[in-house]
């Protein structure tokens, strides 16, 4: 791992630790219980690399969640501006409301301003 990439996962920890805190906030809110049905996001437990994005040229740092099958189940980047979008599978039945299905958490917002929803599905009848 470069020392650039260092420095930037480094300079975002604890934002990024706040992020995964939240995440794992909404779904024990939803009533999933946490390590026995979902295995929550840890900031280090991401791959990341820097991106260069397109429209703005900032160099973003991104992070990818990996299952134990290394399938992807989650993303975490983090914009030059400072703002930041996060989203996280749970693909679950809603445990306690059987209409849903929730697909995944997502997250956005600035350090200051940590937003999360409930991506949800309605389930056929």
């Amino acid at each position: 791992m470069s020392r650039i990439l260092e420095a930037h996962i480094e300079a975002k920890r604890e934002f990024g630790e706040a992020i995964c805190q939240r995440i794992s906030e909404n779904i024990a809110k939803l009533g999933f219980q946490l390590q026995t049905d979902i295995v929550s996001p840890r900031f280090d437990g991401a791959v990341f690399n820097l991106v260069n994005d397109p429209f703005t040229q900032s160099e973003d740092l991104v992070g990818y969640w990996y299952d134990a099958g290394k399938q992807r189940i989650g993303q975490i980047k983090f914009h030059g501006d400072g703002s930041f979008y996060a989203e996280y599978d749970v693909v679950k039945p809603h445990p306690s409301k059987k209409q849903w299905f929730v697909e995944a958490i997502n997250a956005w917002g600035h350090r200051d301003n940590i937003k999360t929803e409930a991506k949800l599905l309605d389930i056929p009848q």
